[in-house]
């Protein structure tokens, strides 16, 4: 697809915006973000959810795959919204029916239900990504200010998941899974308030000729940011796949893996801010954060791939702390090259489109780990790690070419 558009590192040399002097607006979709994910026990909590309910191995495989479709769809789904009807509109109607499925799915029994149920949950649980992404981009085109609110996004989002995976796993026992799908209702119902009376109704952008579905997925350069994001998130859901897979063969306990989850958050706390500061001071410049995105795939292939020699809780923990700042990297060097590439009037479109990446290494990663431990054990699971980061990087050589290609040609918009 050939699209003129304005050069976002036009803005070189401008400082980052402060979280002070942020619109309310991205104030109040930040706080959205932070409260669906710190209550967002739906996803973390629905195999224990279908355990309970004595479904069999197969049915409860079956409905997480159903899931993991519904996520994959909506993000496409609710950046499109996005894009034609408003983010506030988008937003709304999302978390508005997440606030009636959610307790559907809670209270379900029969296995057609759960499914029905956990399809739609699925279709709405990351539709906060796609448009607070397409909002930011609405509002900052200089590139590091809008580095600098996503990196402050990223951490939101991961200290609230860590909050989440903290809090439900004291209260799960104490007052049930379905009274955390209540929960995770509550806090989505309260988004789509947020969302009605503190977003604005229209893009902060102005009506342009949008990119259609088709013209995106023509895209060269949008392919090689799905692909290499793929790869480089495979490797990352590690944490959640093989990670426990390999401590169980070690003969460690759940428990012990909640210290490697710990570890993980605990790095993500203590390194973000760092990492944010110098990651928004990088994009003020013209080049486009490829090489970046190349570092983080590279630190997320080979610290997974190192907890597949660990033995200990110690061990494990490290592993789970040193892929921390590949994660980090990777979602705002991710953010940058999108914002580059989407067309005006299109950011929510390519953001849902990029959203799938997430999904995707949902699906994969553990489908990746339980071949690799089952044929070759953990010297093969850490190869295929390893691979995922490397190819992650590899991709990421014509994605720096094309975009260039993109920036050197791009019209000045008038």
């Amino acid at each position: 697809m050939t699209t003129t558009t304005t050069p976002t590192g036009a803005a070189k040399g401008r400082a980052p915006v402060r979280g002070n002097s942020w619109p309310t607006e991205i104030r109040a979709l930040l706080v959205a973000t932070f409260l669906v994910r710190a209550l967002g026990y739906s996803y973390p909590f629905l195999p224990y959810h279908l355990d309970e309910l004595q479904l069999s191995t197969t049915a409860i495989g079956k409905t997480l795959m159903v899931f993991g479709a519904g996520w994959l769809g909506g993000s496409v789904l609710w950046g499109w919204l996005a894009d034609r009807v408003g983010r506030r509109t988008a937003l709304a109607t999302a978390m508005a029916l997440a606030a009636v499925v959610l307790p559907l799915l809670a209270q379900s029994s029969t296995l057609s239900t759960v499914t029905t149920a956990a399809f739609v949950a699925g279709i709405v649980y990351d539709a906060p990504r796609p448009v607070v992404t397409a909002a930011i981009a609405d509002r900052y085109r200089d590139d590091a200010s809008r580095a600098s609110i996503n990196a402050a996004r990223n951490f939101v989002v991961n200290t609230a998941a860590a909050a989440a995976g903290a809090s439900g796993g004291l209260l799960a026992d104490r007052i049930g899974i379905p009274a955390l799908l209540w929960a995770n209702a509550a806090a989505c119902a309260a988004c789509a308030v947020i969302a009605f009376t503190l977003v604005s109704p229209a893009s902060a952008t102005p009506p342009v000729a949008r990119a259609t579905q088709r013209e995106a997925l023509r895209d060269r350069r949008l392919w090689l940011l799905l692909l290499t994001s793929l790869a480089a998130l495979t490797a990352c859901a590690a944490m959640f796949s093989s990670l426990p897979l390999l401590m169980a063969r070690a003969g460690l306990s759940a428990a012990d893996y909640g210290w490697a989850q710990t570890a993980n958050a605990a790095a993500v706390l203590l390194l973000s801010p760092y990492l944010n500061r110098w990651m928004s001071r990088r994009a003020g410049r013209d080049r486009p954060m490829t090489g970046m995105l190349a570092l983080s795939a590279l630190i997320l292939g080979t610290s997974m791939a190192s907890a597949a020699y660990a033995t200990s809780v110690p061990g494990f923990s490290l592993a789970a702390a040193l892929a921390v700042p590949g994660e980090i990297i990777a979602f705002i060097a991710a953010g940058d090259v999108l914002a580059r590439i989407s067309p005006p009037g299109s950011h929510g479109l390519y953001a849902g489109i990029w959203g799938t990446t997430l999904a995707g290494a949902v699906v994969l990663a553990p489908t990746l780990a339980s071949w690799s431990l089952e044929h070759g054990g953990p010297a093969l699971n850490a190869a295929t790690t390893l691979t995922a980061g490397v190819l992650g990087a590899a991709l990421c050589w014509p994605l720096a070419a094309s975009v260039r290609r993109m920036q050197a040609t791009a019209i000045p918009a008038r």
